[in-house]
């Protein structure tokens, strides 16, 4: 979807809503494809007092693998762009407040999925209390502890054996 911003360029006061689903079935996150149900991108571009501000909230489904349990899960992901929009950036301004187009158009599925690459995660968990699988067994330790024995550190095995005896 492109946006075009020619008109608020020229300072008119018009209000361009923004109210549509993008869909990245070709979107990867570490080895699968977790946005099945499309991007919902709601918001408006607008110009006021001649900056042009663009004002959109992303929320889409995610459908991720735990990193450290392996199962699989689904988490809600929502975020808000709050953004002013330029033709061009001198060397020392911040990038991160900006958004620049070329020609006064914006591709608005390549903005919006290099934003969903920089908002996730590295890691990707179930919850923040996942407490992983076994190493030993591989028994999900969410469910329970499992039977295995802990290792006990060589240098420490002595002082063991006299708690034994």
């Amino acid at each position: 979807m492109q946006l075009d911003f020619t008109n608020l360029f020229n300072f008119d006061n018009e209000v361009v809503d923004i109210d549509c689903v993008l869909q990245f079935d070709d979107f990867e996150y570490s080895t699968y494809k977790p946005l099945k149900n499309g991007v919902k991108v709601k918001g408006k571009a607008y110009c006021k007092a001649d900056i042009v501000y663009l004002d959109i909230n992303v929320r889409f489904d995610f459908f991720g693998v735990c990193d450290r349990c392996a199962e699989e899960f689904e988490r809600e992901y929502s975020f808000d762009l709050n953004k002013i929009v330029v033709e061009k950036l001198e060397n020392d301004d911040d990038f991160d407040d900006f958004v620049v187009v070329d020609n006064c158009k914006l591709d608005l599925d390549d903005y919006i999925y290099q934003e969903i690459q920089l908002f996730l995660p590295q890691k990707m968990l179930c919850d923040e209390e996942c407490k992983g699988i076994c190493p030993k067994c591989g028994k999900n330790l969410n469910e329970g502890e499992c039977d295995c024995k802990k290792d006990v550190d060589p240098r420490m095995a002595a002082l063991l054996q006299l708690l034994e005896d």
